[in-house]
């Protein structure tokens, strides 16, 4: 949730969480993103880290900003694991923030 009225910073912060999502989905981890964003021919990875193009700096972030998001905190099943997951005292089954091929409701419109 965000301030009424504050668009630009809902934009950023839900394109980000698409980025997290997408990079699960893509088996990019905060251990590989570097090497995936420098070897990946994969133009909607390219897109999605900011290797080539610059559609996420229309919201005012950088064109590596999904890039620097996994490196630093991780992909969004990282992020659930270390906070919400098994090995936490909430020990909360991912349910329905599993991606949506295995069941859940995570998804990600595609980066263009």
């Amino acid at each position: 949730s965000v301030l009424q009225g504050d668009d630009i910073w809902f934009d950023a912060v839900k394109w980000i969480v698409f980025g997290l999502i997408s990079a699960e989905e893509m088996g990019i981890t905060s251990e590989n993103v570097m090497e995936v964003a420098a070897s990946s021919q994969d133009p909607n990875v390219q897109r999605m880290l900011g290797v080539e193009g610059d559609n996420i700096t229309g919201l005012g972030l950088s064109a590596d900003a999904i890039l620097q998001a996994i490196a630093q905190v991780g992909n969004y099943g990282e992020i659930y694991a270390r906070n919400l997951g098994p090995d936490t005292p909430f020990n909360i089954a991912r349910g329905l923030n599993a991606q949506w091929y295995e069941g859940g409701l995570m998804y990600s419109p595609p980066f263009r």
